[in-house]
């Protein structure tokens, strides 16, 4: 399998239109054919682009959910709300919607931020440097709440 990785700045035009970088697009060429999934993002106030297998992979986990549970229901609803199939052209830009550039508050320049499984983070770049920058969060503490267990270091 192969993995993304980067974190990349951008810019989207008035037509929503947004050109992927070269380096980017390299690593995306192999998901391509089956193209990709954009949604809201559950925690914040950006996009997720998955490449299709991947979204498969999460949607097969989320129909194994009881849809007569209310709570359920409502997770499925909203986790799926505003979710687009989405294309590259052949220059190598994807549409992207107005309702969901609306969510994100995406105006003109964007990050690309590679996540866990393939999955691109789409950002205002003010609101991903306000996210990263944010100073009331000790990353140095939460690195080690996180992962400080997860190496297996013996002593």
């Amino acid at each position: 399998m192969d993995y993304l990785f980067g974190t990349y700045e951008c810019k989207i035009d008035a037509k929503g239109r947004l050109a992927l970088p070269t380096v980017l697009k390299k690593q995306l060429a192999p998901f391509s054919d089956e193209g990709f999934v954009l949604k809201r993002s559950v925690f914040e106030k950006c996009l997720e682009l998955y490449p299709l297998n991947e979204w498969t992979t999460v949607m097969n986990k989320v129909n194994k959910l009881n849809p007569f549970v209310k709570k359920n229901a409502t997770f499925i609803r909203r986790f799926t709300a505003g979710v687009k199939p989405v294309d590259l052209d052949g220059s190598g830009r994807m549409l992207i919607a107005k309702d969901l550039l609306g969510f994100a508050e995406i105006t003109k320049d964007v990050v690309l931020s590679v996540t866990i499984n393939n999955i691109i983070e789409v950002w205002d770049k003010d609101k991903y440097e306000e996210v990263v920058n944010n100073s009331e969060d000790d990353f140095g503490d939460l690195a080690e709440d996180v992962m400080g267990d997860s190496f297996g270091v013996s002593e």
